[in-house]
């Protein structure tokens, strides 16, 4: 027996959205102000949405339980896999003294720490987004940032910072495809107006990471560089999204990004190598130089899963791994039971729930894999050691495990129940406004899913139905939708588990959220400006 959504159970939009973003509002206050861990605050979240699922949009419990038990385990698989696989891989990398090596061959190219942000969180991270995706940056570059001598809570909120470029095109153009298949939109077009979006953000965030890390002085102290990580990204990104498709421009930008920094260090150096004050007096170290082969093999791990995340990403190689054992599960008391009605669909439409058990071609098994190849190539390291290694990670994250489960919880019961749709209309409902807070939606999705893919899924036939009303490009809208995503990223409770989960901060996501808030609220209107704009005084840097 179906049930059918009800976008406005309390007879007034206002009232109704309102009332469906308690636990949005409640999860914000709870991270922010009370500084909750994740798993505490995501729990309360999660109990709330179910509570206004049942009683106000009156969605039979036995579905909402479904949503609840669905998004627990999407929590677990695919999310939690990659980043038990991911702290793992780089967990074996400190356990061997390999990880001693790589911090030495970063300090010869630079002990300036902006530098090195640019390099891992900026331009690394990048390449993993544009790879893998689904938290694989964030989980390496943090670990790798902490392990350098970062602060923790600095290198979560650096890398949550610095991972809003590449995520509109991350997992291969991923969100970009899947916005095209929602909304019946072409690919093409689509691809060229993010790529018309985000390079403009992309230019702009290396400044943005070190003027959070050192002020104004310091980031006119390295200027030189942020120029060049910038364009070199931001350019190479604009250049592929525009005449190639949504499939390469994160790898490709990242790997021009950090061989344009490596020749800039090669003729300018900046004047002061900038530390956290709390380093000051601790520079002066001398760091041991170690023969070439020594620093390839220390680098191995992390090279081998560049490849192995790539080839992974590759559509005939994962054709050919799904071959092997993917299978999908109807979900029980809710696949194809929830029917989406207007003004969501533009006619009654089933809702699917379908979990996908992608064992082999998933991120986390290309990274277990990538760990795998690397024993051999570790310092004094053993398949045993890898071993004992991977349950003591398993451990160290039941936490971060548990909120994600929590915050995906949240995120179905919210979409299946109507009450994320609800929340949707009245953004929707602003009008000639529209465009001004179409990204909001996909900030919104972000921040509810931690994937910039499920927010298309879920806005993007809105933002296209939306559009069509008001009189405006439904491919900027759509577009504006994953752009907006990329802000949402960086404060998403799935995202700050990961990030406290690398560094070592477990039960703190409510700092880094502290940490990252503004930045993703000032981003998110960046973006809000833009798109309005090109609807209308910029609409010349429309593809039409």
């Amino acid at each position: 027996m179906t049930w059918t959504q009800i976008y406005i159970p309390l007879g007034g939009l206002g009232l109704s959205a309102l009332v469906a973003a308690i636990p949005i509002i409640v999860l914000f206050y709870l991270l922010a102000f009370r500084r909750w861990g994740g798993h505490k605050a995501g729990g309360v979240a999660a109990v709330l949405s179910f509570l206004l699922a049942v009683t106000v949009w009156q969605m039979p419990v036995q579905m909402a339980v479904s949503a609840t038990v669905m998004g627990v385990l999407v929590g677990l698989f695919p999310i939690i896999w990659i980043v038990i696989t991911a702290i793992w891989l780089y967990n074996m990398s400190v356990e061997s003294g390999d990880f001693d090596i790589i911090k030495s061959s970063l300090a010869t190219l630079t002990d300036d720490r902006r530098i090195q942000a640019l390099f891992i969180a900026f331009a690394f991270s990048s390449f993993l987004e544009g790879t893998a995706g689904f938290g694989t940056p964030v989980a390496i570059a943090a670990a790798m940032l902490t392990g350098l001598g970062f602060k923790p809570l600095y290198a979560a909120g650096i890398c949550l910072i610095a991972n809003s470029a590449p995520v509109a095109f991350g997992a291969i153009g991923i969100p970009v495809i899947m916005a095209s298949k929602v909304t019946g939109l072409d690919t093409m077009t689509l691809s060229q107006i993010v790529g018309r979006q985000l390079p403009l953000i992309s230019l702009i965030v290396p400044f943005w990471i070190a003027l959070t890390m050192s002020g104004i002085r310091g980031t006119l102290q390295v200027l030189p560089a942020l120029l060049v990580a910038g364009i070199s990204f931001g350019g190479t990104q604009f250049i592929l999204a525009n005449y190639h498709g949504p499939y390469l421009p994160d790898i490709a930008a990242s790997i021009v990004t950090i061989v344009s920094l490596i020749a800039l260090l090669k003729v300018w150096k900046p004047r002061e190598t900038w530390y956290f004050p709390d380093e000051i007096g601790k520079e002066k170290v001398v760091h041991a130089s170690f023969p070439l082969i020594e620093v390839l093999r220390a680098w191995a791990p992390f090279l081998v899963l560049a490849v192995v995340v790539l080839l992974w990403g590759l559509a005939p190689v994962k054709s050919v791994l799904n071959s092997i054992f993917f299978t999908t599960f109807e979900w029980p008391a809710l696949h194809n039971l929830v029917v989406k009605t207007t003004p969501i669909v533009n006619s009654d439409t089933l809702y699917g729930a379908v979990y996908k058990l992608n064992l082999v071609s998933a991120a986390g098994t290309a990274i277990l894999l990538a760990g795998l190849l690397s024993v051999p190539l570790l310092n004094n390291y053993s398949f045993g050691k890898a071993a004992v290694c991977l349950v003591r990670t398993g451990k160290q994250l039941v936490y971060p495990i548990m909120t994600v489960m929590c915050v995906l919880a949240l995120a179905y019961i919210m979409n299946y129940s109507g009450m994320s749709s609800t929340l949707g209309l009245a953004f929707a409902g602003t009008g000639k406004l529209f465009p001004f807070f179409a990204p909001v939606l996909g900030w919104l999705g972000v921040f509810l899913t931690g994937s910039c893919t499920s927010s298309n899924a879920f806005f993007g036939s809105l933002q296209a139905t939306t559009a069509t009303q008001i009189g405006v490009s439904p491919e900027l809208m759509v577009a504006a939708n994953a752009t907006g995503g990329v802000a949402g990223k960086m404060i998403s409770p799935q995202s700050l588990a990961v990030a406290t989960s690398a560094t070592g901060l477990m039960g703190r996501e409510g700092d880094i959220f502290r940490f990252t808030i503004m930045h993703s609220l000032g981003m998110l209107l960046l973006i809000c400006i833009l798109v309005w704009l090109q609807t209308n005084v910029l609409s010349w840097m429309m593809p039409w």
